[in-house]
C-alpha cells in the first residue's frame, strides 16, 4: 500500500467531502433523477451538482480518487457511478495505525 499516494489523493477538501459523503449517499445527496437507488455508487452529475464545482474538476477528483483505489466506478449506459472502496479505506487506516 502507498500511504502517500492516498494521502495525496486525500489532501483536497473537497476529495474528502466526497468521500465523506460517500460514506451515506442517501443522507448526503439528492435521488437520482431516474429513481435509481445508491447500490452501484453515486452518478456524478450528483456529486457535481453537490460540490458546485464544474462537470470536468469534478471528474478530475474522482479519477484522482480512482487511481488510488478510494473509489470504484461503475459505467451503467452513458452514466458513471462511483462508490467508496471500504476495503482500501480499511486498509490504508491500518497500515496507518501500524506505521505512526
Amino acid at each position: 500500500m502507498q500511504l502517500v499516494e492516498l494521502h495525496k489523493a486525500l489532501a483536497n477538501d473537497t476529495r474528502m467531502d466526497i468521500m465523506r459523503w460517500m460514506s451515506d449517499p442517501e443522507k448526503n445527496f439528492r435521488p437520482h433523477k431516474d429513481g435509481k437507488d445508491f447500490s452501484d455508487g453515486v452518478c456524478v452529475q450528483v456529486i457535481q451538482e453537490k460540490t458546485g464545482m464544474s462537470q470536468s474538476t469534478v471528474s478530475h477528483y474522482l479519477s484522482i480518487l480512482q487511481r488510488a483505489n478510494l473509489v470504484i466506478a461503475e459505467r451503467v449506459g452513458k452514466w458513471t457511478y462511483y462508490k467508496r472502496n471500504d476495503e482500501t479505506i480499511r486498509a490504508f487506516l491500518s497500515e496507518l495505525q501500524l506505521t505512526l
